[in-house]
């Protein structure tokens, strides 16, 4: 990847999820990969995250979410990135999401889930293929 040309990477553990181990190892993965990878760390709100992302000038957001409450805090996410013009971003969550809550998160603009245990081959494929 080309220095000039490096994707920056939000990557945020939001809400009281206290457990990030996947999210560092997704985290080191990414920069092993070439990415610049900004992590905010434990119990970020979904404003602290936009924040950043619109502070950092981020072309994706991931969120790894493994307490269950994903469902309310992508539909805050959705409503922040829309109020910040954030419509750009791409904008991948993962970790322990039932898949019949994918096209709920899906209709809201995450353009990928990605469950507990997904390669993380794929997980960086993915971000290359689908970055603008």
């Amino acid at each position: 990847m080309n220095a000039e040309k490096r994707v920056r990477i939000l990557f945020a553990k939001p809400g009281l999820d206290g457990h990030d181990v996947g999210a560092k190892i997704v985290v080191r993965a990414l920069m092993e990969a070439g990415f610049d990878v900004i992590y905010t760390g434990l119990r970020k709100t979904p404003e602290e995250i936009v924040q950043t992302a619109s502070d950092e000038d981020v072309g994706v957001i991931g969120l790894s979410i493994l307490s269950g409450s994903h469902t309310p805090i992508c539909e805050k996410m959705k409503t922040l990135l829309d109020e910040n013009g954030l419509h750009d971003v791409l904008w991948i969550v993962g970790g322990n999401i039932p898949s019949s809550d994918h096209p709920h998160l899906r209709e809201l603009g995450v353009h990928a889930v990605f469950s507990v245990g997904t390669p993380l081959s794929s997980i960086i494929d993915f971000i290359r293929e689908n970055v603008s």
